[in-house]
């Protein structure tokens, strides 16, 4: 047997209870217990008091819980909800994303920040879906105009992202013509086994089969949907995409195979279990092991990356919310503008990816991150407050009935 400890596990494991216990005892505080996880990480690694490495107990399941991460935002996407008006509305943001953010990327090119501008444009571009769902709900607004503008153009962000991440920025190189090629076919196949398993899915005899296994010991639902999980993960590999990206598609075709879930209502808290009960977590609290704060503390320069950086990320992903400044008027505007701005796992993810590759220095992703971690302390709550002054009588509110999937970290 392999001479492997489980000493760095156990520390992380400890990170990972303190991190939502804090949250929990504090509650005014509204800070996301993702952000006190790569937090803790920072504490307990390198750049802190040197207590933990990442080895390779923690980067197996570190590896499993971006895989889930991503899984489950792919869960988060609702289909239906992406068409007419709020698709074009979104569709046109995010265009507008990506040139702001190539001009931003640009910019800290010219300066040696970074090599790749529209990696930098990547990485701005996305927008954290489940930070955005549980404000929503807190001000009332998620079946107002504001509220599915904001989740309409936050489901189609991350897609985008995560799509043009993988396509543009995969480790497998090769020319970007190719890549589409590959792309193409990898959607391909994606489709047609989406259409096998909706088939599937309409089986009287294997739909008997599964109520009946599905809360037993078997838990056959959970090990079907796993087995998507990995089996895409492993396809888009093989295709020379990012895993990250079958990850996200497997994910958004158990969302549309699984719309009437009246005869398994525990499918998704289980699923919830296994990603944020255990394998996320060890993800984010190993990222910030990583993060190399020591390197962005070095000099005021480096340090001056985290604001520029945050108000980078708020005119990429704020200023298209100005689409909608007439429709929707000024405050929810304001609102819809700061909630699109606010990102942290996809710039974690991307980051590390940036690293890997060579594209982005370990400086330069530590102050992505931490940009990143004061968009979700700053810009939610702001936006909160925005909606609560601009929230309408409930007389006034029109009679709207939306499924709204439960919040997530994406």
């Amino acid at each position: 047997m392999p001479d492997v400890s489980f000493t760095n596990l156990l520390v992380v494991a400890a990170v990972a209870v303190l991190a939502p216990l804090t949250v929990g005892f504090a509650p005014r505080l509204r800070i996301p217990a993702v952000v006190l996880e790569i937090i803790g990480g920072i504490i307990i690694g390198p750049s802190g008091f040197g207590w933990v490495r990442v080895d390779l107990p923690v980067q197996i399941l570190a590896l499993f819980g971006l895989a889930f991460l991503l899984f489950l935002a792919g869960l988060e996407i609702d289909v239906q909800q992406l068409r007419g008006r709020l698709l074009r509305f979104a569709v046109l943001g995010y265009l507008v994303t990506l040139v702001l953010g190539y001009g931003a990327g640009a910019s800290f090119a010219a300066v040696g920040w970074v090599s790749e501008p529209l990696l930098l444009a990547i990485t701005l571009s996305a927008t954290s879906l489940g930070l955005v769902v549980p404000v929503l709900k807190d001000a009332g607004q998620v079946h107002s105009e504001v509220g599915q503008t904001a989740l309409a153009a936050a489901s189609i962000a991350d897609f985008a992202a995560i799509v043009l991440l993988s396509l543009f920025f995969s480790a497998s190189g090769g020319s970007t013509g190719a890549r589409v090629v590959v792309l193409g076919a990898f959607a391909g196949l994606v489709a047609v086994t989406g259409l096998v398993v909706s088939s599937a899915a309409r089986s009287m005899r294997l739909g008997q089969v599964l109520v009946r296994l599905q809360d037993t010991t078997a838990e056959i639902r959970v090990r079907f949907a796993v087995l998507l999980l990995v089996a895409f993960t492993v396809l888009a590999e093989r295709f020379g995409l990012e895993s990250i990206l079958g990850a996200f598609l497997a994910g958004a075709i158990v969302a549309l195979v699984d719309r009437d879930s009246s005869s398994h209502p525990n499918f998704r808290t289980k699923l919830d279990a296994i990603g944020y009960g255990f394998l996320v977590p060890v993800f984010f609290v190993s990222s910030g092991i990583r993060l190399d704060l020591t390197g962005l503390l070095h000099s005021p320069s480096t340090l001056a990356r985290v604001p520029l950086f945050l108000l980078a990320l708020l005119a990429v992903r704020g200023l298209p919310a100005l689409l909608g400044l007439r429709a929707n008027g000024t405050r929810p505007t304001v609102a819809l503008g700061l909630l699109q701005a606010t990102s942290l796992p996809f710039i974690v993810t991307a980051t590390q990816i940036g690293v890997a590759l060579g594209k982005l220095s370990s400086v330069t992703a530590a102050a992505l991150v931490c940009a990143g971690l004061l968009s979700v302390l700053i810009f939610p709550l702001t936006a909160l407050g925005l909606l609560r002054r601009d929230e309408p009588s409930p007389e006034a509110l029109p009679d709207v009935t939306v499924s709204v999937a439960e919040p997530h970290l994406m």
